[in-house]
């Protein structure tokens, strides 16, 4: 029998496939009745799941990141594909197929981390040069930024997003540099290769998506700023050289204002050309994601836009690719 992949369900559709929980709450609708709400996921995305007159005992026969046969019916709710649950239940691990799965493909995630070395050994200024290789050859670390995530939903969410996201402003960050002389480009693509290097401490992704405790008490902009200082403390020890000061501080002003104001959490504004251009890319590149992802997710054939998106504060135009362009 052909798997039901959540990217290739349609509505309508009688479902009977194993998925893995991603997250699982229990609510109650408008006349006060419990429902179970889940979230379903293998390697190609991720949909949810309702299962009306459930109870406690329905919840708490599986938990997050277990395997789970569920049957029901498919159908599209403002514009995205849900799971109407009629019976769902725990699976043993051992039965399932793990490449049904596994999002990342670690080939073309070593090319991508192949490609983005070879802008970081580009750097000139040789310090710079010598603290992001530092971190580049580190194993452990290479591992974690193949296989991680850049948020839990906002944006390039999915296994190795992280260094897409990252690969793709450096493409951009070398390209603007040429075209403002005045930017230090040795520290514009140090910047955004460390701008969001705290979230291999913030988020944990080996399971279940969430954040580490570390994560939700201190974030990813103060864990970067401390992996930034214990490198360059492992660097002046092993080199016997003092990092300069102006340099230190303004990586690290690079990574805690990257987020551009303060009610974005950023501590500071962007304050150096650097921090100005790197904050820019960095929101142009999320939003441009986000925006591409709910427009391919939206699944409502009726409308030429997808419903309001609350994260880009607008509905989007679906650009259909087989319009006559003229």
């Amino acid at each position: 029998m052909t798997r039901q992949f959540v990217s290739q369900l349609q509505p309508q559709q009688s479902v009977d496939e194993i998925y893995r929980v991603v997250d699982k709450q229990m609510r109650s609708n408008r006349q006060g009745n419990p429902y179970l709400l889940v979230q379903l996921g293998d390697r190609t995305g991720v949909v949810s799941g309702m299962k009306w007159n459930a109870n406690q005992a329905t919840y708490d026969a599986f938990q997050k990141s277990d395997f789970v046969r569920v049957q029901g019916a498919a159908q599209i709710h403002q514009g995205l594909m849900q799971l109407i649950v009629h019976r769902i239940d725990p699976v043993d691990p051992t039965q399932v197929d793990p490449a049904d799965f596994e999002s990342l493909d670690r080939n073309h995630a070593q090319q991508q981390w192949n490609h983005l070395g070879t802008f970081l050994e580009s750097i000139e200024h040789p310090q710079v040069r010598a603290l992001v290789m530092a971190f580049w050859n580190d194993p452990q670390l290479q591992e974690k930024y193949q296989r991680a995530p850049a948020g839990i939903k906002a944006h390039h969410s999915h296994a190795g997003g992280l260094l897409d996201h990252v690969l793709q402003l450096i493409r951009l960050a070398d390209a603007a540099s040429k075209l403002y002389p005045r930017i230090d480009r040795s520290l514009l693509l140090a910047g955004v290769f460390l701008h969001d290097i705290g979230k291999l401490e913030e988020l944990a992704f080996d399971g279940e998506l969430t954040y580490s405790d570390p994560g939700q008490l201190l974030g990813h902009l103060v864990q970067g700023v401390q992996m930034v200082d214990r490198r360059i403390a492992d660097l002046e020890k092993s080199s016997g050289e003092v990092f300069p000061d102006p340099l230190r501080w303004r990586l690290q002003h690079m990574v805690v204002s990257h987020h551009g104001q303060l009610e974005h959490g950023s501590p500071k504004v962007p304050m150096t050309m650097e921090a100005i251009l790197l904050h820019h890319l960095d929101d142009l590149d999320a939003k441009l994601q986000a925006a591409m992802e709910a427009i391919s997710a939206d699944r409502n054939a009726d409308s030429p836009w997808t419903n309001f998106h609350p994260l880009l504060g607008r509905k989007l135009y679906k650009d259909s690719l087989g319009e006559d362009r003229r």
